[in-house]
């Protein structure tokens, strides 16, 4: 290939790659000159109540299976088997239903009608906070156990009152541990 044909062919390639380069970035997501942002907020009315119901489930799901069922079974108490594996296993799913819960109050204040009914359920969500250290520890007692039980049941009703109804969806353990 003689050097004006290897110019003829390199200079639109060069070209065009510089051009892509800097159609790329530049402008804010959602602003007037790039597109609209992928969590607008016309989206995220959308579907508030979607991803309110599967953060709720996911929470629920994860604090029934790894913290209520075997608190209640006794897998807590000193000496039990596999103590240290359950107490483990509650801290994180404690973790992961605290932060799942906090996604689903985030999602509901997309929606006008479930916002409300969540509102006050922040203040038991944050409870819920401390809660896992305890679980983490071996300090938890049965009142920190229902505390976990009343802060599920107050979302679960909260998002069926307002025709968002929550149902337990149980992370495998590998999502727990990711968080």
């Amino acid at each position: 290939m003689t050097r004006r044909a290897a110019a003829v062919v390199a200079l639109p390639l060069v070209c065009g790659l510089l051009l892509t380069g800097t159609g790329c970035g530049g402008g804010k997501k959602g602003s007037a000159e790039g597109g609209a942002s992928p969590t607008g907020s016309a989206e995220r009315q959308k579907f508030a109540k979607t991803r309110f119901v599967a953060n709720a489930g996911l929470a629920a799901g994860a604090s029934y299976q790894w913290i209520i069922k075997p608190y209640r079974a006794g897998a807590f108490r000193k000496g039990a088997d596999g103590r240290t594996v359950a107490l483990v296993k509650a801290g994180l799913a404690g973790t992961f239903a605290y932060n799942r819960f906090k996604a689903a109050l985030n999602n509901a204040k997309g929606d006008p009608l479930l916002s409300k009914a969540v509102a006050p359920l922040g203040a038991g969500v944050e409870s819920l906070k401390g809660l896992t250290t305890k679980f983490r520890k071996g300090e938890a007692t049965d009142g920190d156990a229902g505390a976990f039980d009343g802060v599920i049941n107050s979302v679960k009703n909260a998002g069926k009152d307002s025709g968002a109804p929550v149902t337990d969806k149980v992370p495998s353990y590998s999502e727990i541990q990711k968080g």
